[in-house]
Parts: C-alpha cells; sequence; structure tokens
C-alpha cells in the first residue's frame, strides 16, 4: 500500500516555481522597494530554514529505514529530529525556499506560488500520506497527530 504512485511533490513545486518566473517576466509585481533589506533578510533566512529542514527531514527518513518519497510504502513513523516539530519538514522546505527565492529576488509571484502550492500539496498529497500512515501505524499516528502540527 502506498499513498501515491508517483512522488508528485517536487515536481508541483518546480511547476508552480516555473510558472512564477513566467508570471514575473510577463506581468511584474514590485515588492515594495523600502522594504528591500527586510525581505532580503527574511528570504535569505528562510532559504538557510529550507536547506537545513529539507536535508535534515531526508537524512532523518534515510537513517531510520522508511520510505523517502510519498511514492513509497512507509516501514517507520518518525517522530524524531524536524519530526519533532512539523508532521512535513521536508513540504514546509520547499515552501520556505520557494517564498525565500521570491523574498531574496524581488519575485512576489513565488510568493504567491508558495503559499497556493502549499495548499494544494496539504489537499492532494498530505491527506492521502495521512491517510497511509494511519492504516500502517493506526493509534501511533493518532497520537503524534495530537501532538505534532501538520505544517508549523
Amino acid at each position: 500500500m502506498r499513498p501515491l504512485s508517483f512522488p508528485w511533490t517536487p515536481f508541483v513545486y518546480i511547476a508552480a516555481i516555473l510558472v512564477a518566473v513566467g508570471l514575473d517576466r510577463l506581468f511584474p509585481l514590485e515588492l515594495l522597494d523600502g522594504w528591500y533589506l527586510t525581505f532580503l533578510a527574511f528570504g535569505s533566512l528562510f532559504l538557510v530554514m529550507s536547506v537545513w529542514l529539507g536535508f535534515s527531514g531526508f537524512r532523518k527518513l534515510y537513517k531510520s529505514g522508511t520510505a523517502m518519497l510519498s511514492s513509497g510504502t512507509a516501514t517507520r513513523l518518525v517522530t524524531s529530529g524536524p519530526y519533532r516539530f512539523t508532521r512535513n519538514p521536508v513540504y514546509l522546505a520547499y515552501t520556505l525556499g520557494t517564498s525565500g527565492a521570491g523574498m531574496v529576488t524581488g519575485n512576489a509571484w513565488l510568493i504567491a506560488a508558495a503559499i497556493v502550492t502549499a495548499g494544494i500539496t496539504h489537499a492532494w498529497i498530505i491527506r492521502r500520506e495521512e491517510k497511509h500512515l494511519l492504516a500502517r501505524f493506526g493509534f501511533e499516528f493518532e497520537n503524534y497527530c495530537r501532538r505534532t502540527r501538520a505544517w508549523i
């Protein structure tokens, strides 16, 4: 039993980034010029957090010996490392990275794409993964959900 037949999430974010870059070329939206340093600082912070979350999330899954992609069958419920704070650190990393890139480059479409793609990811991918984890781990997964947020 697998939650998805294909690991869609990276492709969904890549498609959103490509659309946002295209929209920025056709219809540029300027971020507030007076806030450039603030956007640069927060965007840089988001990018650093994104790299750390993504790396540590994948590393924890690998070390636990369970599926690293949403198309794989989970063999263990991982609740330590970044999974102590969020049930979806890798997806949060994708979202932070996309919005951080938007802030650093001044591309407001990337920030909008991050928000929209996070919603799509939650509705389409995370819900399927959580059904899979509930079927595999039952009460243990329910307890994990009670104490750990899906995003932040």
